[in-house]
């Protein structure tokens, strides 16, 4: 990120150095227009604004929390759904067991405020009518206590139905978590460029941890990289990796991902400390339909050049058993190793 920083100064600091040798310096007013202009581009980023403007076109691989949207507020009620969906499994059931116990809560402060509408084998208690809220609510209804008169009936008619209504939408929040479509697919945790038959060819490692198939896989690969434009600006660009084989019909165990080097390739117009200079990242996104789910599957994963090993390749995961059958080797499916360059 420094060197992103350093080389925006050094570009802005080239343009204040103007004007060049042979132009006239004793005009008043080209003399004004000079400093507005050196005002405007001796402005130098800080290494904090830096990372801030590198972080908001970044590829975060997990989470969005260190990114502010300014002018969209959250909208909680009409996204309530997006938003139970998207939680954690540890603010879901908290948020769950507050709204539970505060709901209960609500309703024994109006069984409270109607006295001796509601009868039991003992003078209640208010944590006798949180529980009378809790079996209403729940449409348990044990008999021990019972609403007797008329405004606690109006009470209890409007949390019945407000019980059914939340209990359905909290089943329903709950199995989609649970169901909701998971791809596990499996990246190498380093990227190769293999050189062994003349041809240099970046490679990526993917497999398919399920024993169900992974039909009509898409596969697209692109080169991501923070550049400084002309004007000064930072920018994110993707430029495309054209695979040898981006679509598979099955991903069964594993499949390795081949971008060619050529002459076109945007890997080889970079050398790789241009590439390291502008934070550049590999990004690989992966599309399937499961076909025990019938349900499209998503997986993606991002590498930084200093997961790029030159001259490697990857270590044969798939072999032959005595019995006839074939045995897959996740042990080992990291695992990378050395070759000689080809002088082809």
């Amino acid at each position: 990120m420094k060197r992103i920083w350093r080389r925006l100064n050094e570009q802005r600091s080239s343009a204040a150095r103007e004007p060049q040798e042979g132009e006239r310096q004793d005009s008043p007013a080209h003399s004004s227009s000079t400093e507005q202009n050196a005002g405007k581009t001796k402005r130098h980023i800080s290494t904090k604004e830096a990372i801030r403007r590198f972080r908001t076109h970044a590829l975060d691989e997990k989470k969005h929390a260190d990114v502010v949207r300014v002018g969209v507020h959250d909208a909680l009620w009409s996204d309530m759904y997006h938003h139970a969906l998207t939680a954690s499994w540890t603010a879901f059931t908290f948020w769950a067991f507050v709204s539970y116990v505060v709901v209960n809560l609500l309703f024994a402060v109006l069984y409270a405020l109607v006295p001796g509408e509601v009868t039991g084998p003992h003078p209640l208690s208010f944590l006798d009518l949180f529980f009378f809220s809790v079996q209403t609510l729940s449409t348990v209804g044990y008999g021990g206590m019972v609403p007797s008169g008329v405004a606690a009936n109006v009470i209890v008619s409007f949390e019945v139905l407000l019980g059914m209504m939340v209990n359905a939408l909290a089943a329903g929040a709950v199995f989609a978590r649970i169901a909701r479509p998971r791809a596990r697919i499996i990246f190498s945790n380093k990227a190769v460029v293999s050189d062994e038959n003349g041809v240099s060819a970046l490679c990526i490692r993917i497999a398919n941890c399920r024993r169900s198939l992974i039909l009509s896989v898409d596969v697209e690969v692109a080169l991501s990289r923070l550049i400084v434009t002309h004007d000064g600006h930072l920018e994110r660009r993707f430029e495309p990796l054209t695979l040898v084989q981006a679509h598979v019909p099955v991903l069964r165990f594993a499949f390795v991902l081949a971008h060619v080097i050529t002459e076109t390739s945007p890997l080889h117009k970079c050398s790789l400390q241009e590439l390291q200079a502008e934070e550049a990242e590999i990004i690989v996104t992966v599309t399937g339909t499961d076909e025990a789910m019938g349900q499209t599957v998503f997986a993606r994963t991002a590498y930084a050049f200093d997961k790029v090993m030159h001259n490697h390749r990857f270590v044969d995961i798939i072999h032959t058993r005595a019995s006839g059958g074939l045995a897959v080797d996740y042990s080992k499916f990291h695992d990378i190793e050395a070759h000689v360059r080809s002088e082809g």
